[in-house]
């Protein structure tokens, strides 16, 4: 055989071995590594559901930090969730170790990185996972074996596109799922309890990234008082333990009734809760995609955080915002006068959230 011959094989071969996708392969045993956010984690769902149709008979387990999991302890695309804990049994190189041994014993036979963390992919190497997908970020381009291309568009793209266009630049691509939660009856049914009878329009003022997400707590019990009024609603205040003064802060404001069960609830809970409200003012923030997955309307606030990649991904919702010079400029806390924030007045969201509770 010719020496040109050769080499033209040894290209076939080649571009063969690139043109290879997942779908392709056997696969029985997926890992995915999903996000550290709340609400990160929720724009995912569309992807899991993308692996799911791409690969219906093989075991989806999900990886993720002990607030996150119980997003997915209760999911039809996921039927396993381990949690990764390195603030306490995971923590160090030993627990990161230990974890990953963990995952060998396991023999998954592909892992899926959503996070674009390097921590991902060195657990999912260690692991010995043969067949390791994702974004070739943080420096990890080594460590994994098939990698999704990565673009200057594909970092504009909303967070839910983002995810889905990662499995699309891995062959698995297919048409764009809605965001998905479960409850099951017996959370619903305890939130019905705790909420009791009655229209609730719950408040989410809190925001985990930063303060600079943040309406003002004064705002926020204007506005309830004002709607618990006019539509004879109730109000309760949502939110994770380390927004407890936020919540304090507005309740003590208002003149309405409040159920306030901000830090008093699981995420499970919070689930429920927001499913039985008939609408939910929120800031930027994990409840508010979660409240877009469950089919509750929703107002969002949008101060220094960009619209276009994190909105909520549904059509019953009514996005707040004021163009700025410096917005949207990402930072946990505002360096000059919060003018994004403080330029959305009370009325305005009153007027928003009335116009979306007369509609229905």
């Amino acid at each position: 055989m010719k020496a040109t011959t050769c080499i033209t094989l040894f290209n076939l071969a080649l571009l063969a071995k690139k043109m290879k996708t997942l779908t392709s392969e056997h696969i029985a045993k997926i890992m995915i590594r999903t996000t550290n956010w709340l609400g990160d984690a929720v724009m995912t769902t569309p992807a899991m559901a993308q692996i799911r149709a791409s690969f219906p008979e093989a075991e989806i387990v999900v990886i993720a930090n002990p607030l996150v999991a119980q997003l997915f302890t209760c999911h039809p695309d996921c039927d396993r969730v381990l949690i990764f804990d390195k603030r306490s049994k995971d923590r160090g190189i030993t627990g990161f170790l230990r974890f990953s041994q963990q995952l060998r014993r396991e023999q998954f036979d592909l892992a899926l990185l959503f996070q674009n963390a390097i921590e991902g992919a060195l657990m999912a190497f260690l692991a010995g996972i043969p067949r390791r997908g994702g974004y070739p970020t943080d420096g990890r381009m080594l460590l994994i074996n098939y990698r999704s291309p990565m673009t200057t568009a594909t970092k504009e793209l909303h967070h839910t596109d983002y995810y889905l266009q990662m499995l699309a630049g891995l062959g698995l691509e297919g048409s764009r799922p809605p965001l998905r939660l479960a409850s099951t009856e017996m959370e619903l049914q305890q939130a019905h309890e705790i909420l009791g009878g009655g229209r609730w329009i719950a408040i989410n003022p809190g925001a985990s990234y930063g303060s600079a997400k943040r309406w003002f707590p004064e705002r926020f019990a204007a506005v309830a008082d004002q709607l618990a009024e006019k539509h004879q609603a109730r109000i309760v205040l949502i939110g994770g333990p380390g927004e407890q003064q936020i919540g304090h802060d507005i309740a003590i404001k208002m003149e309405q009734p409040v159920l306030n069960l901000i830090g008093k609830t699981s995420v499970r809970d919070m689930i429920a809760a927001i499913s039985c409200c008939s609408l939910i003012i929120t800031n930027d923030s994990g409840p508010m995609h979660v409240a877009a997955a469950v089919g509750t309307p929703i107002v969002a606030i949008f101060g220094p955080t960009d619209h276009t990649t994190t909105s909520p991904l549904t059509t019953d919702f009514t996005l707040i915002r004021k163009p700025t010079p410096c917005a949207p400029c990402l930072l946990r806390q505002c360096p000059k006068d919060h003018q994004c924030m403080t330029a959305i007045t009370a009325d305005e969201v009153f007027a928003a959230a009335d116009a979306m509770l007369g509609a229905r």
